[in-house]
């Protein structure tokens, strides 16, 4: 019996909203996600994690399909949630999805692991954020624990820096500051162990913001990205590299830029990317020439054999 069938004898859940601040990215995300398994032939359950006790309905789920953006879906919560109950669950674990939400933890290891990223610092209402500046010169203000670029700034002179820091703190998460890196932005889909043709982002905005990233539509997304090919290979083992140090695993994207040097900075690790009409994470599978529903199916065959479960060859 192959693996694609052995699937599709699985009880599958779609868990998505949620009340984090992405959760309209990731009722969107579902939509794909349930739309493509049922036209695949799958009958999974939709589960809106923005219920009240929706995990009761785990109770016959072999394998949990998390859609979920942001935190209480992405940083170690519902991971835990589901491995306390005996779901498995798609994606990172714990460890991994809680070290890739924390921006200045995925910081602080790579750098630690001689692993390429800007400058950045832990700062509050009092940092000498004039110092700061006179070092980088511009800097992007961001919650330490969220996505999709919410609460984030780019800010140069110390008058812009109170008002993003107030708008970063709000999320409760700690604020981080990052030096400004002034060139191209790439990201790259990873999918086990291999790396997804690399995408360059191109925003017509101030920089790829939730309204570049989901609302507009000037952003140009460019695959083959125009990289040679050694520049390609090294993009793609140095995301490889980030991804595996924060403990991620099966499936997600690495953001990078280009400083004017020519060398690659880390950005983050995102461990439940989207799936909407604007994602990458589908748009490189595309260029790598795999349907959404062969993304979806390799996502669930890898998390359940990752959990014991599903051997033998796909398809």
């Amino acid at each position: 019996m192959s693996a694609v069938t052995q699937l599709r004898e699985l009880k599958i859940a779609v868990l998505f909203g949620g009340n984090s601040g992405e959760r309209e990215v990731s009722l969107a995300s579902a939509t794909t996600v349930l739309t493509t398994l049922r036209d695949g032939g799958y009958t999974p359950l939709a589960l809106d994690t923005g219920e009240a006790s929706w995990w009761e309905a785990l109770t016959e789920v072999d394998i949990a399909f998390n859609i979920q953006h942001g935190v209480g879906g992405e940083d170690g919560v519902t991971q835990g949630l589901l491995q306390s109950l005996g779901v498995v669950g798609t994606g990172s674990n714990v460890l991994g999805s809680a070290l890739a939400m924390d921006k200045l933890r995925s910081k602080q290891l790579w750098r630690a692991l001689g692993l390429p990223t800007a400058d950045f610092a832990l700062v509050d209402a009092d940092t000498d954020v004039a110092g700061l500046l006179a070092s980088w010169g511009t800097a992007f203000i961001k919650p330490c624990a969220e996505g999709s670029s919410l609460g984030m700034a780019r800010v140069n002179t110390p008058e812009s820096f109170s008002a993003a820091y107030e708008a970063a703190a709000a999320y409760g998460t700690g604020v981080l500051a990052e030096q400004f890196i002034d060139g191209p932005e790439y990201t790259v889909a990873i999918l086990g162990d291999r790396a997804l043709p690399p995408i360059r982002i191109e925003a017509t905005r101030e920089f790829y913001d939730y309204e570049a990233k989901y609302k507009g539509n000037s952003t140009r997304y460019i695959v083959p990205c125009g990289l040679n090919s050694a520049e390609e290979e090294h993009v793609c083992a140095l995301a490889n590299a980030a991804f595996k140090a924060l403990g991620c695993s099966v499936w997600g994207r690495v953001d990078l830029m280009r400083a004017g040097t020519g060398e690659f900075q880390l950005l983050e690790v995102n461990t439940v990317p989207g799936m909407t009409d604007h994602s990458l994470v589908p748009m490189a599978a595309t260029a790598a020439g795999m349907s959404l529903l062969e993304l979806l199916e390799e996502i669930l065959l890898m998390s359940w054999q990752a959990g014991g479960g599903i051997t033998g060859e796909a398809g």
